[in-house]
């Protein structure tokens, strides 16, 4: 009697999970409910290409965050320089020869600025190493830079400042060789800029000699500068102006016959052809060549310090709009889109979509939810819920259903891109949605067998 009763309890608690009335279990239905239709769609690689056919523009990033601080300074020039002063002329008398000391030629050693070209010999002419040159037409080479090394393609930056055209081309060659170059080359300097010769005073074109390959003399930089303006050969003094010294020659004695050595000219020389005797005017223009020098150089270190100021306060301005952002967005008062996780995931909850690019149904299985659970849910049951954004369909919802039994299928989770407002949930297993039944009826067949039993 006992058996029987206790055999009866069960049937009923059978009947009552298979109806639902205990452990009424979510699930995915197709067909018309409470005003709604639903269509079930399995996920295939056609039906997951339609449906990430729908228009989505994913919320792009404060232009902010693709900003930087460098592109918006600019360095600000010295200006225009003054006019140099001149000093008044007065009849000179003679004066009193005195000569640096001689200096032996030695060979010309590359100083940043010099422009080198590297070339390869073909027949009687000369032609450019392929792939070495910047410029293949008009031979324009590489210039030596501030840190005393010429960039070559495919070769890398080669340090050759302070070294004669021998030792460069040894180091060129080394380098070539170790870049697997055909090192057959020479080296030229096309543009001599690192080693010059002031000239100033009483000459037709003041300015600036480069020293090159061949030794350069006094009267080679006064003819360079297109010789002397003075209305008498006379009463014209040269000045040098050498490692703090100054020397001078008269000029007739220059040019003279009478076997005066030739004066060898050093790189940062300074010469003034001077029309009077009194060193006022060789020396305000030496004066004046210093300051200039040092004005240029102290206006190039202004014009760093501000431009670094300028790059710091705009990485600052760009530092802090990106930290308020992230402050706004980390308290939701973002615009954002977002795709609803529930059923038998590790986390349910709402899953952020990303910015600047679409999320697909793996990214919010596996980062948004953590995962399924792997005790309860059922893999052949995962859904992507979507409404219809025709007014028209507005009560049409499309199931996207994957079958992950196989779990192969999961890549087309990886190619089935999400859109907002999408509901993704993961059925329970039949012997879950069994076991939470009975831990709910179990109190009761207990009950019941122990009035039985009394």
């Amino acid at each position: 009697m006992i058996v029987r009763h206790i055999f009866g309890i069960l049937a009923f608690a059978v009947t009552l999970t298979g109806c639902g009335t205990i452990y009424p279990s979510q699930h995915v239905v197709s067909g018309t409910s409470g005003g709604t239709k639903v269509r079930i769609t399995d996920m295939t690689s056609e039906s997951v290409m339609l449906a990430n056919r729908s228009s989505y523009t994913p919320r792009s990033l404060p232009a902010v965050f693709n900003q930087t601080a460098g592109l918006q300074g600019q360095m600000m020039g010295a200006g225009a320089l003054p006019e140099p002063a001149y000093t008044a002329q007065t009849r000179p008398t003679p004066i009193e020869t005195r000569l640096p000391a001689d200096v032996t030629p030695g060979p010309y050693r590359i100083g940043t600025g010099d422009v080198v070209l590297l070339a390869t010999p073909s027949g009687s002419s000369v032609e450019e190493l392929a792939g070495l040159l910047a410029a293949q037409n008009n031979r324009q080479g590489y210039t030596v830079q501030d840190d005393g090394a010429i960039a070559i393609p495919n070769v890398g930056r080669i340090s050759i400042s302070g070294l004669t055209i021998e030792e460069a081309e040894s180091v060129l060659f080394q380098k070539l060789v170790e870049s697997q170059i055909e090192p057959t080359f020479s080296i030229e300097i096309s543009v001599f800029n690192s080693q010059k010769v002031s000239v100033g005073g009483a000459v037709s074109d003041p300015g600036n000699v480069p020293i090159t390959l061949t030794p350069l003399y006094l009267d080679e930089v006064i003819a360079n500068a297109g010789g002397v303006t003075a209305p008498s050969m006379d009463y014209v003094t040269v000045r040098l102006y050498r490692d703090g010294t100054l020397y001078q020659v008269p000029l007739s004695e220059l040019y003279s016959s009478s076997g005066m050595r030739r004066i060898l000219m050093k790189s940062g020389d300074i010469v003034f052809v001077d029309t009077t005797y009194e060193l006022d005017q060789a020396a305000a223009y030496f004066q004046q060549q210093v300051q200039l020098a040092s004005f240029r150089q102290t206006s190039r270190v202004t014009a760093l310090n501000a431009l670094s100021t300028e790059i710091s306060l705009r990485r600052a301005q760009l530092g802090e709009a990106r930290s308020n952002f992230t402050a706004v967005n980390a308290l939701d008062a973002v615009e954002r889109d977002y795709v609803y996780l529930t059923g038998e995931l590790v986390k349910s909850g709402r899953f952020t979509m990303p910015f600047g690019r679409t999320a697909t149904l793996s990214d919010a299985l596996f980062d948004g939810a953590g995962g399924l659970k792997v005790n309860t849910s059922d893999p052949r049951e995962i859904y992507v819920l979507r409404g219809s954004s025709d007014p028209m369909e507005f009560d049409s919802v499309t199931a996207w259903h994957l079958n992950a039994k196989n779990v192969a299928h999961m890549v087309l989770a990886t190619r089935f891109e999400l859109r907002p407002n999408d509901v993704v949930f993961v059925s329970e297993k039949p012997v879950t949605r069994w076991n939470r039944t009975l831990s709910q009826i179990t109190p009761q067949i207990v009950n019941l067998g122990a009035s039985a039993v009394n």
